[in-house]
C-alpha cells in the first residue's frame, strides 16, 4: 500500500503506471472519472500487472457446473456441460463444433451461442478486475463505503454502451483501500435502479501463473449462498487435444498434469 501511494505522489511514476495499463479500444475515457481510472490502474497492479495479464495465455475454470478452457491469445475455447456436451469453438470468429457423447451435434448454432454467452458471463465472474477499462465501459467513482466486512472501500461504477448481451446492466465494484483488490461487487440488472439485484464478496485470492484470481463469491444477503470457482489454472502450454478432442475431459486431470 505504501509503495502504491508513493507511485501516485511522484508524477513521473504515476504517468508510467497509467501507460502500463492502457485502455482497450472503445473504453469511454472522456466520460470516465479520472479517480476511478486511477483506482482501476492500481487494481491491475495488485492483480499482477498489465504485462502479466497480457502474457497470460491459457486459463481453465469451472463455474455454475460448466467447464471452461480458454486460449486468450487465439480465442480457442473449450466448453463442457454436465451432460457430456462439449463445444469446441473460437470466440473471435464464432466458428466451431458441438458434441454429445463424442458425436457431432448438427446444427450446432444454438450450442455455440450458448457456450459463447457462458464464456461472457462466467468469464466476467472470474476476470472482471482485469476488465475495468474494457471496450464499451464507462467508469464512475461513487465514493467511499464500508463493506460487509467493515473494511473501507472505493466504490467504482461500471456502465456499458453497446457491448455484451445485457448492456443495460451495471455494477458497483468495491476496491479494498488497503489491498487495492476487488473485495465486493453489486449487480444491477438495470443500471438506473436504486437497489442492486445482488451483492457478493470476492474472496480466496491466490497467485496463478503470475496473476491474482479469487475463487469464492459469497452473498451478502445470505452467507450460505456461496459460489466457488474450481479447476482454476493458468498455463503457458496446453496440448492441442484440449481444443480438438470431442470427448469429455476432466479439468482436474488437466490441472494435476501441470502442463505449463
Amino acid at each position: 500500500m505504501k509503495y502504491l501511494i508513493l507511485l501516485l505522489l511522484v508524477p513521473g511514476l504515476a504517468f508510467a503506471q497509467e501507460n502500463a495499463n492502457p485502455p482497450m479500444e472503445g473504453f469511454n475515457m472522456d466520460a470516465s472519472d479520472p479517480k476511478a481510472i486511477e483506482i482501476a490502474d492500481q487494481v491491475m497492479m495488485s492483480m499482477g500487472g498489465r504485462a502479466a495479464w497480457d502474457q497470460t495465455r491459457y486459463l481453465s475454470w469451472t463455474l455454475f457446473g460448466e467447464d471452461h478452457v480458454w486460449d486468450k491469445w487465439t480465442g480457442w475455447f473449450r466448453w463442457q456441460g454436465g451432460d457430456s456436451t462439449v463445444v469446441l469453438m473460437n470466440i473471435q470468429t464464432m466458428e466451431g463444433q458441438a458434441f454429445r457423447d463424442g458425436h457431432a451435434v448438427i446444427p450446432a448454432d444454438e450450442l455455440l451461442t450458448g457456450a459463447y454467452r457462458d464464456w461472457v458471463n462466467a468469464g466476467y465472474w472470474l476476470l472482471m478486475p482485469f476488465k475495468l477499462k474494457d471496450s464499451g465501459v464507462t467508469l464512475g467513482y461513487k465514493g467511499e463505503e464500508r463493506m460487509d466486512n467493515g473494511r473501507l472501500a472505493h466504490v467504482l461504477t461500471l456502465r456499458f454502451d453497446g457491448v455484451g448481451f445485457t448492456p443495460d446492466n451495471g455494477y458497483d465494484v468495491f476496491v479494498d483501500q488497503e489491498q487495492n483488490l476487488v473485495a465486493q461487487w453489486s449487480y444491477y440488472a438495470d443500471a438506473d435502479s436504486d437497489m442492486p439485484n445482488f451483492t457478493r464478496t470476492w474472496e480466496g485470492y491466490n497467485n496463478y501463473g503470475g496473476i491474482m484470481l479469487a475463487d469464492t463469491r459469497i452473498s451478502v444477503e445470505d452467507a450460505s449462498n456461496i459460489r466457488t470457482i474450481t479447476n482454476l489454472g493458468v498455463y503457458d502450454q496446453l496440448p492441442e487435444s484440449v481444443f480438438e478432442d470431442p470427448g469429455w475431459m476432466s479439468l482436474v486431470l488437466l490441472k494435476e498434469a501441470d502442463i505449463h
